[in-house]
């Protein structure tokens, strides 16, 4: 079945809806008590690595729990795959992709850089996403129809720029040291010695810096499916795209993952990229 746009639109009035339940649910906790846990406390894991420390909230939990109840409300027919309390009818046509709060470790630390993640699959395809930062009132929201800014009671259109040459490029990624392998990282690095600029620890806010045309590449690895799928639509609607370190469309599961706005760097860095692709 195809994807009506008035059935879209009502989807997209939705998922502000669902932002806005989020929003009430954390902004409580930031910068208060959050009731801090460690998932992998007592794993026996290795301390240096992005497994050693696996943190959640009562606001991540308590925001997940919010968004679940308000789609089993208004439309109960619909699956959810969540971070916090994994998947509902992940078979369903509509199924939401949730990560309540992307940058945990931002959030505990009292930074205002981490987002709610929302992605909604139509049929097994990403069709519409948004990400959030409450605290500073912004939504990035973006499908087919286009991308754009909810802030501050306005909608601003955001378009991704043009970005000729990997040289020119300002890139991210979240913690190199902590989420890439050697063979990764190696690959990083020299994507990162090609590029203009590169920023580190902004989680997912860097995709929407890429829609909005601030930035030009984010590359990241070791991803879930609630850590990218609101970003593809949001990025195709701003006009750039979405790949894996191959140059492939994200499947369903995450893993390796490049944001870019402009093809011609991407197709740069998968030079390096595609020598550690997985």
């Amino acid at each position: 079945m195809t994807l009506s746009a008035d059935r879209l639109a009502a989807l997209d009035a939705f998922i502000l809806d669902l932002n806005r339940a989020s929003a009430a649910a954390i902004l409580p906790l930031f910068r208060a008590g959050h009731g801090l846990e460690d998932k992998a406390a007592g794993k026996n894991l290795p301390r240096d690595t992005h497994a050693g420390f696996d943190p959640v909230t009562e606001a991540d939990r308590g925001a997940e729990a919010a968004i679940r109840q308000l789609i089993a409300e208004r439309f109960p027919e619909h699956g959810v795959i969540g971070e916090e309390y994994g998947e509902d009818r992940p078979d369903a046509e509509f199924v939401w992709v949730l990560d309540p709060i992307d940058g945990t470790r931002a959030f505990i630390s009292g930074l205002p850089l981490w987002t709610t993640l929302i992605g909604l699959r139509h049929q097994g395809r990403p069709v519409l996403g948004s990400i959030g930062q409450p605290y500073v009132g912004e939504v990035f929201v973006g499908s087919a129809q286009g991308s754009r800014l909810v802030a501050g009671g306005t909608e601003t259109p955001i378009r991704v720029r043009e970005c000729a040459t990997l040289t020119d490029a300002v890139i991210a990624t979240t913690d190199p040291d902590a989420c890439f392998d050697g063979a990764e990282r190696g690959a990083w690095l020299q994507v990162r010695a090609a590029s203009k600029l590169a920023r580190l620890g902004c989680d997912a806010y860097a995709y929407a810096m890429v829609a909005m045309g601030k930035m030009d590449m984010v590359i990241e690895a070791g991803l879930k499916a609630w850590d990218i799928e609101a970003a593809i639509p949001l990025l195709e609607g701003a006009g750039g795209l979405v790949t894996n370190w191959r140059g492939e469309p994200v499947g369903p599961n995450g893993g390796q993952m490049v944001v870019t706005g402009d093809r011609r760097p991407l197709d740069e860095a998968l030079v390096s990229l595609r020598r550690s692709a997985k």
